[in-house]
């Protein structure tokens, strides 16, 4: 299992089961986070939260989960799936976990490469 938070823990959060890893290059990522978004993926009742997430509707299939008090972006979920996305920077301690995969890999900046070795989709 593992337990996230919030920079200033107002939400935490714990998670089992993760399905898989993913970094994420795309424009709305890259300016939430400031680079690129890297996730874990979980089924909705694999993860549990404590403390009041703020959405914001990101586009017409998708919102991102956020706190309130410290901005920290948490979350992301798509319209009608019974999944989530849960930021990998926000877990307390190890993750011990690896990227399984990079996405959205056409809009990367160009600030910088990909060069772990992980599998890329462009979209």
């Amino acid at each position: 299992m593992l337990t996230g938070s919030c920079n200033c823990k107002s939400i935490t959060f714990t998670v089992k089961n993760v399905i898989r890893s993913s970094a994420c290059h795309c424009g709305q990522c890259r300016k939430q986070t400031g680079h690129h978004w890297a996730s874990g993926l979980v089924v909705d009742d694999d993860l549990t939260v404590s403390g009041e997430v703020r959405w914001y509707v990101s586009s017409d299939f998708a919102k991102r989960g956020f706190c309130p008090d410290c901005g920290s972006f948490l979350f992301w979920k798509m319209v009608g799936e019974p999944k989530m996305s849960f930021s990998l920077g926000a877990i307390d301690g190890p993750t011990g976990l690896r990227l399984d995969r990079h996405i959205f890999t056409a809009d990367k900046g160009d600030y910088y490469d990909i060069a772990d070795n992980v599998p890329q989709r462009e979209n």
